[in-house]
């Protein structure tokens, strides 16, 4: 392709080679998604990137338990399962000690996130450019549009997050939070917070650890309550207490 296209083409397409032996750890924490974890195994599957599928089940009480043992055995996924109901940012630290893989990938079960996007978050970090690469879900055409709240309420932690923090983001609260699995397992014995909150906490120590951050765009389909959708506004008052914690005093 790049003697065809030429290397500033296929730079901008993403298309790259992948190194020998590349692997690429996707942490998918998983509470009550029944419905949809079989089709994002599928989903990841579809990448044709080389990967290891770890499926937290975070306590799950509709069935999604008995769904991922079904899945087993097959190539490629882990299954691991908490007898209750620990958190997102529980189920990402349990992953991360399962992690094998050179990069390191957060994916949740839900389906509002596309992992074709992968490729692209990848080649910052292949090419050794960044540190951290973010998918961001605004400030690019090609998305779905969230309703008015949902951005605005997330551009406001954006920002007061970039303000705190010391870094300008465009979407701290994204899933897609992409780094080397050494970059992950140096901060996570430090990782405290149980829920939604991870995303402040993990993008503060990073960033005190001077890694260089991009952001990339990413497709993205809101979801909605009636779909499953879990986070909510107590989640949004605890985004406030730890920009406030981990930003602005350093915890």
């Amino acid at each position: 392709m790049e003697s065809l296209l030429g290397k500033s083409v296929c730079r901008q397409l993403s298309i790259f080679t992948l190194p020998d032996g590349f692997v690429l750890s996707v942490i998918v924490p998983i509470y009550n998604e029944n419905g949809t974890v079989g089709g994002v195994v599928e989903r990841l599957r579809q990448t044709g990137i080389p990967m290891e599928i770890i499926m937290v089940d975070d306590g799950s009480t509709d069935g999604t338990s008995e769904a991922l043992d079904e899945l087993l055995p097959a190539e490629g996924v882990k299954v691991c399962h908490h007898r209750v109901n620990r958190g997102k940012g529980a189920a990402i630290r349990t992953g991360i000690g399962m992690a094998t893989g050179q990069i390191v990938v957060i994916q949740d079960a839900d389906q509002e996130y596309d992992p074709n996007d992968f490729r692209f978050l990848l080649q910052p970090l292949l090419a050794g450019e960044a540190d951290v690469v973010y998918g961001t879900r605004y400030g690019h055409c090609d998305r779905q549009l969230s309703p008015w709240w949902h951005q605005t309420v997330n551009h406001g932690i954006s920002l007061l997050a970039s303000i705190g923090i010391g870094i300008r983001l465009s979407d701290v609260e994204t899933c897609y939070k992409m780094s080397t699995r050494e970059n992950f397992e140096a901060i996570a014995d430090k990782l405290r917070e149980p829920r939604f909150g991870i995303e402040i906490e993990l993008t503060a120590r990073w960033v005190r650890k001077g890694l260089t951050f991009t952001e990339r765009p990413i497709r993205y389909r809101h979801r909605w309550y009636d779909e499953g959708k879990k986070i909510g506004w107590k989640d949004g008052l605890s985004a406030l207490r730890c920009i406030v914690k981990y930003g602005f005093f350093r915890r």
